[in-house]
């Protein structure tokens, strides 16, 4: 089973997302909260493999909280519950150490997809999503750009090779394919490349690739 953690200030909201995902069968709500600090506790007390996390909330925000379970060394993947137009604070989020996010009007059946490939340690992402997000709100800076290729020094030429993929939201299906490798090696080089660049997820490996310049903008 898959456990969960849901945290949404909404009562109503969090009805709705429990009932969608206690039908999938393999997955368990495990604890609920209504702000950041009830966040921050039910990582300590349940260990979750995914916390769904709001961003909007009272007396400590998704956004703050984000970094405090950064600092934890919690090994729960962060999924950020949004709705339209609040991209700024996703991008900020991302930078800050969650996988990802999902809308709440996201499909009940692409809800418990999401939660499923977080667990897994996947970018909740859709490529074109990834990309707009990143080139809109986390786009290059100059001083940015330099460090990011500092550390990109690490790499070897394959490594580098799969992130500019990764960057540009590809699974490791899809990066296998383009690569000629199979599923398997793509899997240990994406490993390598996050432990190298010391990044906790997919994601921000993703923005480092942006940073970087590896990856044009659109």
């Amino acid at each position: 089973m898959i456990r969960v953690v849901l945290v949404d200030d909404e009562a109503l909201i969090r009805t709705g997302i429990r009932l969608v995902l206690e039908t999938a069968g393999d997955i368990e709500i495990v604890g609920e909260g209504g702000d950041g600090h009830e966040a921050v506790e039910l990582i300590h007390r349940h260990r979750p493999d995914v916390l769904l996390l709001d961003i909007r909330m009272p007396k400590l925000d998704g956004l703050t909280a984000v970094s405090e379970i950064a600092k934890l060394g919690s090994s729960t993947q962060v999924v950020m519950l949004t709705t339209f137009g609040e991209d700024e604070h996703v991008a900020r989020a991302l930078r800050a150490g969650a996988a990802g996010f999902l809308l709440k009007d996201t499909p009940p059946i692409e809800l418990a997809q999401g939660v499923r490939a977080a667990a897994q340690g996947q970018a909740i992402l859709s490529p074109q999503i990834t990309r707009q997000v990143i080139d809109r709100y986390v786009g290059p800076e100059d001083n940015r750009e330099h460090e990011a290729k500092q550390r990109l020094q690490v790499l070897t030429d394959r490594e580098r090779e799969v992130l500019v993929l990764l960057g540009c939201g590809a699974s490791n299906a899809e990066i296998a394919q383009a690569l000629f490798m199979g599923e398997g090696t793509v899997k240990t080089h994406v490993s390598r490349i996050l432990a190298k660049l010391d990044c906790n997820n997919r994601v921000q490996a993703a923005i480092l690739a942006h940073d970087a310049r590896l990856v044009p903008p659109r």
